[in-house]
């Protein structure tokens, strides 16, 4: 059998593995072998082997693995302020001033357009949303009432627009406040939709669109978890009912001024160029309203002249006359007067849309592509400028600002101060949606911990249900004590939720959740959008189909549909923990096909699905392609020219690297060995054995 190519002349070096061979006297003749033998035995106790080189060192030990969750240290690449000159200082002074009012206007075009994406919402699914509502009669179902509201929510996008409506079918007696609470539920639910839609932003970079996700989803995590705890124990003992019905009885409420709204102050004056809304026509369409359901959602006219005057009408019979006195007959007709409203119009509304007569649908299409867009490109810009700000030393006393504990024994005390810093940075920008959003792009970066902001969502949720209830103290007479009922019953859900969920570490279930999340969406990124279409989408929808379709139906396919969850959950915990009490065949998943417990195959369909989207296009499509992937900050370039590889992936399947002694070190082996030759190389040398 032939030997290797390049393998005769391939001799061992024995010096290498000798130390002090150097200081010996080179290799005498073969003829001088004899006589030097004895001196060679002789120096042998002074040699010192090193350790044999078995096969198990060929190949390298693991080593330890870094935290994917650890934070990344952003070192300052530039130069040291102390090494610049007075005219280095200056510029510096300039650029950083220049950043900070660049941030500040990113971030006041992305509150803007997390204001103008809600519009779109409403325009798209607004009426929808309205109609859910309508039929007061499946209200009473509380898993029913749960999933409408959490539809509702990310059909309008705005938690306070739902429970507006809420309140207005509470206040005329269209619905109680019992069928009314797991409304609030759900859209306490759907309102995490929105940072967790900032976090797909943030795809382009592996571990920071980890970070980001777990960051956002912890929030979700925290709303599911609290409803399904909550809701059987409020359905049982509708604690949250009787509780907020004492707080109201006790004290004698009396209207007040209108809320603090103080971010809305800033963004209005640009957001109502844009688009304005009616919102009343919801809640009209939500209490029956047969005129409301042809009316628009785009609001025409913004100054109106309504009054009432004293008009002669006929009436059927003198018994409808408003007064004896008022009340005459010409014979053929009775005629009374009444006080007649009338409205007039007076000044048209100052935004894009008044004018272009288009349906909601449209109009709503349009803004919804346009606000994802601005907010895609202002989360990338505010990314950016935050990377490149916050760097080195401010870096390092930011991250140790806001990461670090209080000392001990008052380490524990940190927590809780967060949630406090997150309920009243709420309350100052009166949105949940619009901080924790703002937040998300902080933890993908790098600068916050997924520790640390979870405690800041709890304080966010709280801080949203302190806007509620101060909104229902400036609410009119009529509406005041429902308003007030269900804002605290908002308020007290989340404090049970944070009493669940925060005070015990090992409770803190939403954080582990969020990182085994992140984890899988990081590795298969397609699977956040299909988290977000399942949970947010396809359960509610289906929920809600099979509630419409009566309680037995319901019953037959959930009762088999938990029972199946729980079972594998109860595996899955054995497994981890005691595998032993297990039969052989369930102490692992093997026993099932690979498409039932692993995404990978499902991965090779989702690249199969958009593998058109990686063909090689035109020169015009390659340079457009180019120029998106410059916007939106993807580390090399854009997958559909070709023009960059996910090398994550492509070492996923690489094997262990062996190391090959010195004694084969030649290139074709070590080619062979890394991989480096092609299939057909290595098979005609194979061959050739």
């Amino acid at each position: 059998m032939a030997p290797w190519p390049e393998l005769g002349d391939a001799q061992p070096n024995p010096d290498k593995y000798l130390e002090g061979a150097a200081g010996q006297q080179p290799t005498a003749p073969d003829k001088s072998k004899e006589t030097n033998k004895n001196n060679t035995e002789a120096s042998v106790t002074k040699i010192e082997l090193l350790p044999t080189y078995s096969t198990a060192t060929l190949i390298d030990e693991p080593t330890e693995v870094d935290d994917p969750w650890n934070l990344p240290t952003l070192q300052d690449s530039g130069i040291k302020w102390s090494e610049r000159d007075t005219k280095g200082k200056i510029l510096c002074f300039f650029q950083g001033i220049g950043r900070l009012i660049l941030l500040l206007g990113f971030l006041y075009f992305f509150v803007c357009s997390l204001d103008i994406l809600s519009s779109a919402f409403q325009l798209v699914g607004g009426k929808m949303a309205g109609q859910f509502f309508s039929n007061s009669s499946i209200m009473s179902n509380p898993l029913l009432g749960l999933v409408i509201g959490v539809l509702v929510t990310v059909l309008v996008q705005s938690s306070s627009t739902s429970t507006s409506i809420v309140v207005s079918m509470v206040s005329s007696s269209l619905l109680t406040v019992r069928a009314a609470i797991p409304i609030i539920m759900g859209a306490n639910i759907g309102t995490s939709i929105t940072n967790t839609i900032v976090a797909l932003m943030q795809v382009g970079d592996r571990s920071e669109f980890r970070r980001a996700f777990a960051g956002a989803t912890v929030h979700d995590f925290f709303n599911w978890l609290s409803v399904l705890v909550l809701l059987p124990v409020e359905v049982a003992t509708h604690y949250l009912e009787i509780i907020t019905q004492l707080i109201v009885d006790s004290f004698h409420f009396k209207n007040g001024e209108d809320a603090p709204d103080l971010l809305k102050v800033i963004t209005k004056p640009f957001t109502k160029l844009i688009v304005q809304l009616d919102k009343k026509v919801i809640s009209q369409i939500a209490m029956n309203d047969e005129k409301a359901k042809n009316k628009s959602l785009v609001k025409i006219w913004c100054k109106t002249f309504t009054n009432k005057t004293q008009m002669n009408v006929t009436v059927p019979s003198t018994a409808n006359c408003t007064s004896p006195s008022l009340c005459w007959t010409d014979g053929i007709q009775n005629w009374t007067m009444k006080n007649v409203t009338y409205k007039e119009n007076i000044a048209k509304c100052q935004h894009i849309f008044v004018n272009f007569h288009l349906p909601d649908l449209a109009v709503g299409t349009i803004l919804l592509i346009l606000s994802l867009l601005v907010l895609c490109g202002c989360l990338i810009m505010i990314v950016k400028i935050l990377g490149s700000v916050l760097k080195g030393q401010v870096a390092t006393v930011i991250k140790k600002t806001i990461n670090t504990d209080f000392p001990f024994p008052f380490a524990w005390l940190t927590g809780y101060l967060a949630i406090l810093v997150g309920a009243g940075m709420t309350f100052i920008v009166q949105s949940s949606s619009v901080f924790t959003s703002a937040l998300t792009p902080l933890i993908g970066i790098g600068v916050i911990t997924i520790e640390r902001a979870y405690p800041l969502t709890l304080g966010s949720n709280i801080g949203t249900t302190t806007t509620a209830i101060l909104a229902a103290l400036a609410s009119p007479g009529n509406a005041l004590r429902s308003s007030l009922q269900i804002a605290l019953c908002h308020f007290f859900f989340n404090i049970s939720g944070i009493l669940l969920w925060y005070p015990i570490p090992f409770t803190r279930l939403p954080i582990r959740m969020a990182k085994g999340l992140g984890n899988i969406s990081a590795k298969y990124r397609w699977f956040a959008v299909f988290y977000l279409i399942i949970f947010f989408f396809l359960i509610p929808l289906t929920v809600f189909g099979l509630s419409l379709a009566g309680w037995r139906v319901l019953v037959g396919v959930g009762v088999p549909v938990v029972f199946v969850i729980i079972l594998v959950l109860c595996l899955r915990l054995l497994q981890s923990r005691c595998p032993r009490v297990l039969p052989k065949k369930l102490q692992n998943w093997n026993f099932l096909p690979l498409w039932m417990r692993s995404l990978k195959p499902w991965d090779a369909v989702v690249s199969k699905f958009t593998g058109c989207f990686q063909m090689r296009c035109c020169c015009c499509c390659r340079v457009c392609c180019r120029a998106c992937c410059l916007l939106c900050g993807c580390p090399k370039c854009c997958r559909c020219s070709k023009c960059c590889e996910d090398l994550e992936e492509a070492q996923e399947g690489q094997d262990v690297p062996v190391k090959a002694p010195e004694t084969f070190d030649n290139i074709t082996i070590s080619r062979e060995a890394q991989g480096e030759v092609p299939a057909s190389d290595s098979k005609t040398e194979c061959t050739a054995l």
